[in-house]
């Protein structure tokens, strides 16, 4: 699998203008042979909008998403974004996983919420979420979710190979993408990649620094602080290389933790 991360601002509060920007990268990563396009955290509607997102909440089979599945049919690409879900009364910090058919593939909803402003305007979600891609089996987190290893080894135990993160990470965590990222590839033998906003937004300036991260622990790429296209090959064969070293998910003693 060739896989991308789009690190960028895009325009807060404009859905329209985000789903252009998802087609106009779409269009690029394509030219460069890439099966899963993924962008950051709130991706549609910015993260750091307060009430406004709520307003901005859509359903899962809503208009932006069949949008953005008809981008994935016209390029042949996976898409994966986030965006704010509605279901109900219920408000959710989600990621939409749409196929390269445009299938709206699976739909993940944040589960560890950062702070009392996202504790606020979100309801926690409780499920996990995987989905073959380009014969890759990917396990979806959002942001703070990557933080906590039991979730990230969760989904390892269930068969993920690539860990793919939304995200919208914040001045001075940098240590996240560093130090967090390469570990949690390492002590489950898995790719994660990270893709991060940048620029500023109300009063939070992002860092950047999104990373491919290899079941190794080595850093495949990473972005500095501009906007682009990050681009790397996940060779699944590397898992199996790596398990044969660093044999921790066999060894670990479930029945004592």
């Amino acid at each position: 699998m060739k896989l991308a991360l789009y690190q960028g601002s895009g325009t807060p509060f404009d859905i329209a203008a985000n789903l252009a920007l998802l087609a106009e990268t779409a269009a690029e990563a394509v030219k460069q042979d890439v099966n899963l396009l993924l962008f950051p955290e709130l991706f549609l509607t910015g993260y750091n909008i307060g009430d406004a997102v709520k307003r901005l909440a859509e359903p899962w089979q809503g208009r932006s998403l069949q949008t953005a599945a008809a981008i994935a049919r016209e390029y042949g690409l996976a898409l994966l974004f986030g965006y704010a879900e509605r279901d109900g009364d219920a408000v959710y910090n989600a990621a939409a996983l749409i196929d390269a058919d445009g299938n709206l593939a699976a739909n993940y909803r944040k589960a560890h919420l950062f702070g009392a402003e996202e504790q606020r305007l979100f309801t926690p979600g409780k499920d996990w979420r995987l989905h073959t891609i380009a014969g890759i089996r990917v396990g979806i987190l959002i942001c703070y979710d990557v933080e906590f290893p039991e979730a990230v080894r969760l989904l390892a135990s269930q068969g993920a190979e690539l860990v793919a993160v939304p995200t919208a990470l914040m001045f001075p965590y940098t240590q996240i993408p560093n130090v967090l990222i390469p570990t949690r590839a390492l002590e489950n033998q898995v790719f994660v990649a990270y893709a991060n906003r940048i620029g500023v937004e109300g009063n939070l300036k992002y860092c950047g620094l999104s990373t491919i991260a290899a079941p190794d622990g080595t850093v495949l790429a990473q972005a500095g602080t501009d906007e682009m296209l990050l681009i790397a090959d996940i060779d699944r064969t590397a898992i199996a290389k790596t398990r044969a070293i660093f044999s921790y998910l066999d060894d670990r003693r479930s029945d004592l933790y």
